[in-house]
């Protein structure tokens, strides 16, 4: 497998959560968080996610989604890590679980009781393999859809090798942020996203950045989807674009 660090480079997975629109309007929403000062991209508006752990390689608790299939995708050993740090990531701080139930079904019923997790998840007393099989669960890694690659330029004093995923909002399950991983949570259109940033009220990075251009490019969820399916959703690589730390998706 990758290690997890190598220099100061450290493998990490970053999710993109969608959701359909509210009644009444077109397109669909993203879910952007703002990162505290003092932190890693400190003030920046991103998508949730963080560093890869060890623990995260899961193969027994994933649905929808083989070892082969994951490296293949990739073109890295251990690929299936980066979708699960990516679920991870995105119930440590936005309280959505992308899982089923091994018997059968969703966790929406189950949200609120599986909150407690959260910290523990985050202080590192409980990995996901322990909450998986405590509470009967399987990560729905079919429904995580891997959208790009990014790696920090050289210039920057911490550097992280970023996997990109997308998902839709299961039904019924309701985003919350997590009080100190981040200052807020917001649901917004990528173009609004991309208003704010033009406008200096958010912050953000070159993979953010391009990340909503990309998003914005689609009008609906399944025309999204469809597009990342035929790797069609991403600008051609330039030199630019490399130089700003974007990579080949495998």
């Amino acid at each position: 497998m990758q290690p997890i660090a190598q220099g100061n480079i450290r493998l990490a997975a970053t999710v993109v959560l969608l959701r359909p629109p509210m009644q009444g309007k077109q397109g669909y929403e993203i879910y952007m968080v703002e990162r505290p000062g003092g932190t890693v991209f400190p003030d920046l508006h991103v998508f949730p996610g963080g560093k890869v752990d060890e623990s995260d390689f899961v193969p027994q608790h994933c649905s929808g989604l083989t070892v082969a299939a994951a490296e293949q995708a990739m073109g890295v050993p251990g690929a299936l890590r980066y979708w699960v740090a990516a679920i991870r990531e995105c119930f440590e701080e936005c309280g959505v679980l992308l899982a089923t139930q091994v018997a059968g079904g969703g966790v929406a019923e189950q949200q609120a009781a599986l909150a407690h997790y959260r910290q523990r998840c985050i202080d590192g007393e409980v990995n996901i393999d322990e909450l998986c099989s405590a509470e009967g669960l399987q990560l729905d890694c079919a429904k995580v859809h891997y959208f790009s690659h990014w790696l920090t330029p050289e210039s920057a004093p911490k550097r992280f090798d970023t996997r990109f995923f997308i998902a839709q909002l299961p039904a019924q399950q309701l985003t919350e942020a997590h009080d100190y991983e981040v200052v807020a949570g917001v649901w917004v259109t990528p173009e609004q996203a991309l208003a704010n940033a033009n406008q200096g009220t958010w912050q953000m990075i070159s993979p953010t950045l391009i990340t909503l251009e990309s998003l914005a490019r689609y009008q609906t969820i399944p025309e999204l989807l469809e597009a990342v399916a035929e790797q069609a959703h991403l600008p051609s690589l330039t030199a630019e674009l490399r130089a700003e730390g974007m990579c080949d998706l495998r």
